[in-house]
């Protein structure tokens, strides 16, 4: 067949079978009499054309309102979350069209009980069709899935993966080999032997994020494989406690002149950044996450050494779009849609700056 089915029209399709454009839209409707040859006919010529009825164009006739919920860690200006936020608003503003409302539910990402309390009230009012979940907690979104499955009701993953559950979808990167590729990359700059210090943020209430643990877990594996002689610092610092990191940072840096290299597990590396540009620390390695502002300003000065980016506004456009099309469209997405992993130095930044959706 010369057209393609995404461009043939109801009138082609009754023009090869020689029936009329009304037979051919009660064989597709499934509605009103139909010969058992016209039937044959035409669905011969359906089969063959691959014809997908037009169904956006049929959800916006029946008038149904979807309703989709993003449950996201708040944020300020700058930070990680804007991005997949700014992603997610961009999504929503193109399928209201198609009676879709987006409402973002935001969690505190250092207080795992926030997104609890989330959980607790989420269908004590407005019916829900899709969610987007950030997949910070592990064990709490796990309990929200099974949640969703006995409704039915089909959720999307973005920022990590959660091996197990019956997403629909998964948009992001494989966290592991993120914290894999970080290890070679910071090896890479000061060898096998010299130390290496792994900071880690604190906050209030239980913290410690998928996304992070499973970036540790790939950083060790490297090292294990490829003959890493040196020793391995871990340090506790504070989001906003600049007092307590440097008091923290000057004592191990001190206790332990033999470290050249350094690496934080989500995107706050300005803070360790911060440290050694203030202390002068110029021989310190420093590998990190993520395109915000203060980790970007930091890389172009040549206090960062890499960031490692995983396109987070792309994660959170496709997500919301992947449960529009399912719903809508009944059309399923891959299960596992993998980000690139982007590496970013001082010498190609400028050309990933800017670069949004």
């Amino acid at each position: 067949m010369n057209k393609e089915s995404s461009n043939i029209r109801i009138i082609d399709i009754a023009e090869m079978a020689g029936v009329s454009v009304g037979t051919v839209d009660r064989v597709i409707h499934n509605r009103g009499r139909v010969s058992e040859e016209n039937e044959k006919k035409v669905k011969a010529i359906l089969e063959k054309a691959n014809y997908q009825p037009n169904l956006m164009a049929r959800s916006l006739a029946s008038k149904k309102q979807y309703h989709f919920i993003a449950i996201t860690p708040s944020f300020e200006p700058g930070e990680y979350w804007e991005a997949i936020s700014e992603g997610i608003d961009k999504a929503a503003s193109e399928t209201e069209l198609y009676n879709i409302n987006v409402t973002k539910l935001f969690f505190d990402q250092y207080d795992n009980s926030t997104f609890d309390v989330i959980v607790r009230n989420l269908f004590d009012k407005e019916e829900i069709d899709g969610v987007l979940i950030a997949t910070l907690f592990t064990d709490s979104v796990s309990r929200l899935s099974r949640m969703l499955d006995i409704r039915n009701i089909p959720y999307v993953y973005v920022d990590s993966n959660i091996a197990g559950e019956h997403q629909l979808a998964y948009f992001g990167t494989e966290s592991f080999d993120a914290g894999f590729i970080a290890a070679k990359l910071l090896t890479s700059q000061i060898g096998n032997q010299p130390d290496i210090l792994i900071s880690r943020i604190i906050h209030n209430g239980k913290n410690d994020s998928n996304q992070g643990r499973n970036r540790k877990e790939g950083f060790l594996q490297y090292l294990n494989e490829n003959g890493f002689g040196g020793k391995l610092h871990e340090v506790e610092l504070k989001i906003a406690d600049s007092e307590y990191n440097f008091a923290k940072l000057d004592k191990i840096f001190y206790d332990n002149p033999r470290i050249e290299g350094a690496v934080i597990f989500n995107s706050t590396c300005y803070i360790l950044g911060n440290y050694l540009k203030e202390r002068e620390l110029k021989n310190i390695k420093l590998v990190g996450y993520d395109l915000i502002d203060k980790n970007t300003e930091l890389l172009s000065e040549g206090v960062i050494t890499a960031l490692i980016a995983q396109r987070p506004e792309q994660q959170g456009y496709n997500g919301i779009k992947s449960l529009c099309n399912h719903l809508v469209l009944k059309q399923n997405p891959e299960k596992v849609n993998l980000m690139p992993i982007d590496i970013l130095i001082k010498e190609n930044l400028k050309y990933y700056l800017n670069n949004k959706l």
